[in-house]
């Protein structure tokens, strides 16, 4: 009697064992597990900080420099524009598309659609000539100027990048489950707590707004120099597919072919320092 039960318990146990080890192996793994192969994308708003910055001017009877400008950005606030196909360029916006090369690392193609404008009637030290013919209406502006303190009124020099300060860029970052950093247990598959952290470089592709001494505008998009910038932020990832992001990026930004007056001639130069602050809606995928 003893000896058929043996071989029945024995029987039972081997079949448990093949059974877990069954299910074990065809148990799907979790979508969030790996990032590699995977595509993603997201769309979303910044506001924007700039350093002081000297502006040279050049063209046909003028050369100058207006030293530690001022400027700020154009925030449009919470706004249907955002979502609108025909009125996306009017807010500060981020876009950006990647693809993960490992687990840890993407790499993108963005644009930061920043805007920078220079505050109106600010007094900043001016260094330069200015020699316009007489018919000219900027001819009353003619002198030479040797750190002379000068108001920057409207119908002296009105200059901004609305439309916008465009940082057409490439990036590569890493991108960390903070939640398996930390061994907190969690369904991976319904949330994602990530950390990121990347650099990037690229062009700047400027659609320049400036009335300078009254001359006609340029108002043409023009590759007018690079950029260079670094990041750091938090992404929640919901559902596997879905995601918000937070992050803080700063920058430089070197700008020497800004092109300001409609007939070609005038030209300015600058550099400064940016830092954003985005908030960013997106997806990821496999394809």
């Amino acid at each position: 009697m003893i000896k058929p039960l043996a071989k029945v318990l024995l029987s039972f146990i081997i079949f448990s064992q093949y059974a877990f080890a069954q299910d074990a192996v065809t148990e799907p793994e979790k979508y969030t597990a790996h990032n590699k192969g995977k595509f993603f994308f997201y769309w979303g708003g910044n506001r924007d900080s700039y350093t002081k910055s000297d502006i040279n001017f050049s063209g046909n009877g003028y050369n100058f420099t207006l030293y530690d400008v001022k400027a700020h950005d154009k925030p449009k606030g919470w706004n249907i524009d955002y979502v609108n196909p025909s009125r996306m360029t009017i807010p500060q916006t981020n876009f950006k598309v990647g693809y993960f090369i490992s687990d840890h690392y993407n790499i993108s193609i963005g644009v930061d659609h920043m805007k920078y404008v220079m505050n109106t009637d600010q007094v900043v030290n001016m260094n330069g000539y200015i020699q316009l013919p007489q018919d000219q209406a900027g001819s009353v502006f003619n002198g030479i100027y040797n750190n002379v303190p000068k108001q920057l009124s409207p119908d002296f020099l009105e200059y901004e990048h609305t439309d916008g300060l465009n940082y057409v860029h490439l990036e590569i970052a890493r991108v960390d489950d903070l939640l398996k950093l930390l061994k907190v247990a969690n369904n991976s598959d319904i949330f994602q707590l990530n950390l990121t952290e990347g650099l990037g470089g690229g062009i700047l592709y400027p659609r320049t707004n400036t009335t300078l001494m009254g001359m006609k505008r340029h108002d043409e998009f023009h590759v007018s120099g690079y950029g260079v910038s670094a990041k750091a932020g938090l992404n929640l990832t919901f559902f596997k597919h879905y995601f918000i992001q937070g992050e803080l990026k700063g920058g430089y930004i070197n700008m020497p072919d800004v092109q300001t007056t409609y007939d070609g001639n005038g030209r300015a130069s600058q550099h400064f320092m940016f830092f954003q602050r985005i908030i960013t809606f997106g997806g990821i995928f496999k394809i």
